[in-house]
């Protein structure tokens, strides 16, 4: 799939060149992996992250060891235990090994926490870049602009064809009007002044549509974290349940053996408070 998609880039770029000959064709590229890398809140973001991975994994690991020494010690004790105790550490242990399995795929599966927050992670550095490739390409008259980490796969790429640091200086030079916050509160409201009614609605309706979609990705992620919880909470519910059954019918039969025990001593046992008295009775 990955390669009939590139063939088709090419072909496509190729057409496009061939069409467009008689003026000349002006190409150039970014790379997407060196521009993350030179954004100061991207590498922070990022190793944030990668603090997170690794309380993960210790996680894991600690699951892992919890379960490996139940294990152990059920192979140790097994002559010791009843039927009934060995089938409930195994359902225990069965029941913990899912949960890792579980907690597994929710950090470091598909469209696990991993995933979701590297996506939400490069998506506002990537959104950027687009806008700002679109302004230098219009600016500067280009045909076409690749990402040289992409899927396309360049075979040769000009130097002077990379707009990468020019894409690095618009970054870091909004970094900077960041910064001045006060000043471009300031300049803000200016230019909004100076826009019409029209103006100002789109403008608006732009930043709306950006505020609904970071809502909408919170509330898929809290909806997501309360219906994992929800599963893991009923899981342990179900062990719980089982293993109070299992209880209650093991003390149920060493009950009822403790009254067979007793009934067969009743009829050997010392003479009742009545049968003596008779006797006393009969030496008078």
């Amino acid at each position: 799939m990955k390669t009939l998609k590139v063939l088709f880039s090419v072909l496509a770029i190729g057409l496009a060149i061939s069409a467009q000959g008689q003026r000349g064709v002006r190409i150039g590229y970014i790379d997407m992996e060196y521009i993350l890398e030179s954004v100061p809140e991207y590498q922070e973001a990022s190793t944030q992250l990668e603090g997170k991975v690794q309380k993960w994994k210790k996680d894991l690991e600690k699951m892992s060891k919890e379960i490996e020494q139940m294990k152990l010690n059920l192979s140790n004790e097994r002559v010791l235990l009843t039927k009934e105790l060995v089938e409930e550490r195994e359902e225990e242990i069965k029941i913990l090994e899912e949960e890792m399995l579980q907690y597994q795929q929710d950090r470091f599966g598909p469209n696990g926490d991993l995933d979701i927050q590297r996506r939400q992670l490069v998506q506002p550095i990537q959104d950027q870049v687009f806008n700002i490739v679109q302004e230098i390409a219009e600016a500067k008259k280009y045909d076409f602009i690749f990402d040289k980490s992409a899927d396309v796969v360049m075979l040769f790429a000009a130097k002077r064809n990379d707009i990468s640091e020019q894409v690095l200086r618009s970054i870091n030079r909004a970094a900077k009007r960041e910064e001045a916050e006060n000043r471009r509160e300031k300049k803000e409201i200016e230019q909004r002044e100076e826009l019409s009614v029209d103006e100002e609605k789109a403008v608006t309706e732009r930043e709306k549509a950006v505020e609904d979609k970071k809502n909408e990705r919170e509330r898929l992620m809290e909806e997501r974290k309360k219906q994992r919880d929800s599963i893991r909470d009923a899981k342990k519910a179900e062990f719980e349940a089982r293993r109070q059954k299992l209880i209650e019918d093991r003390q149920k039969r060493l009950d009822s053996l403790a009254e067979l025990r007793n009934g067969n001593n009743g009829g050997s046992g010392p003479p009742s408070e009545g049968e003596g008295d008779d006797g006393d009775g009969g030496d008078n």
